[in-house]
């Protein structure tokens, strides 16, 4: 295929070196431009015209900038030259020139985010197929390693099921928030929701009605019930729960004829809470769970060799237990990963995706995550798609990357190949400091709630206008044409306290006026 890639004389040596191993004829244009992304497509036409095809003839196809902000389909009209957009990154054009042929570029989008929809396209529809392949599942259900929690199959052979604790699950039932917590924890991606009691207190009259409201909110997504005292356990497992958390050599004698009527499965523990005991070294927890197993026979269990926090103690132990007793043992095991995202002062993103990757190789079936913290908000997504990744890793026998879907949330997967413009002009240190003039038009004060933000005119200390969206630039078009603003540096200060706003609404930061979104982290 002939192929013409126009560009700027910046990126032009990049656009050369990174075609020049392609197995296309490709021809690279130099527009006289220094930016590429400065290029558009009424441009891109007067430069076609300068080029003489006579030699060569007319090229197969034109790739031009993926900055390029407009539709670049009238350069195809134009010139009889069908022209699609390229990568956003020069380094990235000998993926889309291998790809030429199989990937369907688009005048519209950048051709290194088609590939990424394509890929994840791809990934989900993996996961998707074999969640719904009914007779392999039948197959795999036949194995001691796998098991039903409600109608959900679980264990070893299927994607880690990510259990998200409803903490203080009485609490919430009282001030109407049950349903809510619910709510927001299925739309972040739990297979399964855990309703958490309150340590030290007996609520199981409670529990019919905690357990309706769960019914109601979650649906088919299996319901479970956290408390080590029997009266509760008992209460949930006549309620209806699909899984109780937690037996252990202290309470199990209570609870396990109800549980063997009803069959239906249960966490174990590796301790006596009632005697206050807790094994001291790995072969302990191993060898506890290990006989707790054997006097719960007759029902399913799912083991929780007890995940420590890093530094109380001993966080390497745990796993140790985890992989001995999954050498030992076929069934599935749980893993509290919010014992250590909670109490660990660091975003918890990458530690949930490096915690699920433990856990595939562990062969764990169950990641265990509450929300209590701001740093831990977003962990039931976080391993949801962690998941998905192990998953898809180990099925493609890979390490988690370039899978098609990913967790990179606030930085690139890879440096930018572009280059930096050097320009010979007087530089100016930034000072600011200008003298505050009120507008007369009025003050804005900008919130973000409901996942909207919301900018509200006051005059004097009334409020006058609300105006609300997901996007910042639709904010301050909407204040520019409404006539809202009339000082040049105000119209600068909204533009950036409503990017602010629309950054914490995408990452999930408080957002509050005047006040920094991030603390200055990287060396400048």
């Amino acid at each position: 295929m002939k192929v013409l890639i126009i560009t700027g004389k910046l990126a032009s040596e990049t656009v050369r070196e990174a075609s020049s191993t392609s197995e296309h004829e490709v021809h690279v244009h130099v527009a006289d431009t220094p930016i590429a992304a400065f290029l558009t497509p009424r441009r891109i036409i007067s430069e076609i015209g300068k080029i003489n095809f006579s030699d060569d003839g007319e090229p197969d196809i034109l790739i031009v900038p993926g900055l390029i902000p407009k539709d670049v389909g009238i350069i195809g009209e134009r010139t009889g030259i069908p022209a699609y957009k390229g990568p956003t990154d020069a380094a990235d054009l000998p993926i889309v020139l291998d790809l030429l042929g199989e990937l369907e570029l688009s005048t519209e989008k950048p051709a290194d985010k088609l590939i990424e929809e394509e890929q994840r396209k791809r990934a989900l529809q993996f996961i998707e197929d074999f969640e719904n392949d009914q007779r392999r599942i039948s197959t795999l259900l036949e194995r001691d390693e796998n098991i039903l929690v409600g109608g959900l199959p679980t264990g070893r052979d299927f994607p880690m099921r990510v259990l998200a604790e409803v903490a203080n699950a009485p609490i919430l039932l009282e001030q109407g928030r049950l349903r809510e917590r619910i709510d927001y924890f299925i739309r972040s991606g739990a297979d399964m929701i855990d309703l958490g009691m309150l340590a030290g207190e007996d609520n199981s009259h409670l529990i019919p009605e905690i357990i309706r409201t769960a019914r109601s909110a979650a649906g088919e997504v299996p319901v479970s019930v956290d408390s080590l005292n029997p009266p509760e356990i008992e209460a949930a497992v006549e309620c209806g729960a699909d899984m109780i958390l937690s037996l252990d050599l202290g309470n199990y004698r209570e609870v396990l004829p109800l549980l063997r009527k009803h069959g239906v499965p249960a966490v174990i523990l590796p301790t006596d809470y009632s005697e206050g005991w807790v094994p001291e070294t790995v072969e302990e927890r191993v060898e506890a769970l290990d006989e707790l197993k054997r006097k719960c026979s007759g029902i399913d269990v799912i083991a929780d060799p007890v995940l420590d926090p890093v530094n109380s103690r001993s966080i390497v132990d745990s796993v140790m237990a985890c992989r001995m007793y999954a050498e030992r043992n076929p069934d599935p095991i749980f893993f509290g990963v919010g014992n250590v995202t909670e109490l660990l002062d660091t975003d918890s993103t990458g530690v949930n995706a490096l915690l699920a990757g433990f856990g595939m190789e562990l062969g764990v079936s169950i990641l265990f995550t509450p929300e209590e913290s701001g740093k831990a908000r977003g962990s039931v997504y976080e391993l949801s798609v962690a998941s998905q990744m192990m998953f898809l890793a180990r099925h493609r026998g890979s390490v988690p990357k370039d899978l098609g879907i990913n967790l990179v949330l606030f930085k690139d997967k890879r440096r930018s190949g572009g280059v930096v413009e050097k320009v010979d002009v007087p530089v100016i240190e930034a000072e600011g400091g200008m003298k505050f003039v009120r507008d007369k038009m009025g003050s804005f004060k900008i919130m973000v709630e409901d996942g909207q933000i919301k900018a509200v005119l006051y005059q004097g200390m009334e409020p006058r206008t609300a105006l609300t969206s997901d996007s910042a630039k639709k904010l301050y078009e909407e204040i520019i044409n409404r006539n809202l603003v009339s000082r040049l540096e105000h119209a600068a200060y909204l533009g950036a306290e409503l990017q602010k706003a629309e950054i914490a609404l995408r990452t999930g930061k408080d957002y509050v006026q005047d006040f920094e979104l991030f603390e200055r982290s990287f060396p400048l």
